[in-house]
Formats: C-alpha cells, structure tokens, sequence
C-alpha cells in the first residue's frame, strides 16, 4: 500500500473517533408505552366486542335551574364503537371462545 493512503486512512479514523467522543450524548430514560385510546377517551377493555358499544362512564357537571353548578352526575359514554388500534391477534386470527352454536 501506498504511504499516503495510509495516512488518509488513520486521519479518517482519528476524526471520527474525535467527533464521536465529542457529540456523545447521554442516553435518557426510554418514553412511557403509550396507550391506545378509542376517539372518546376509553381503551380497548372499556368496550363492548359483541355491541361494539362503550359501557364507560363520564363525569358531566350539573347544574340547577338557576344555571348554578351543582354537581357532578355520571353518564355513559355515547361511543358506539370502538376506532382505536386493534390487537394483532384480532386482524389475523378470528376469536375462538366463547364457541359458536
């Protein structure tokens, strides 16, 4: 081999070896799992599979007839299907139990 070539070979390493040690940066905490949500705020087990409905209950506030707050009642949810992320297991493989008559 030529000496040059050699020569542009090492400077090549030594920078980046230099510029490797210089722009390290400290690995931080990995971000939390995020959970999937349906459009109206619930996960995937708040829903009904057979109705497709949502069985969740929401907080409203409630006021009287002089329009003063009064409270909160609780109400269910009005989805009436869930539009999350479906699991894997759902797109490839149908459900085997409960067993269909």
């Amino acid at each position: 081999m030529d000496p040059i070539s050699l020569v542009v070979g090492a400077a090549l390493l030594g920078a980046g070896f230099v510029a490797g040690r210089l722009g390290h940066r400290r690995r931080s905490a990995p971000p939390p799992p995020v959970t999937p949500l349906c459009g109206c705020g619930h996960t995937l087990s708040q829903h009904d599979t057979d109705s497709n409905t949502c069985y969740a209950e929401l907080r409203r506030d409630t006021y009287d007839k002089r329009g003063r707050w009064s409270g909160h009642s609780w109400v269910p949810c009005t989805c009436r299907q869930y539009v999350g992320p479906r699991p894997i297991d759902e797109v490839f493989v149908p459900r085997v139990l409960p067993p269909s008559d």
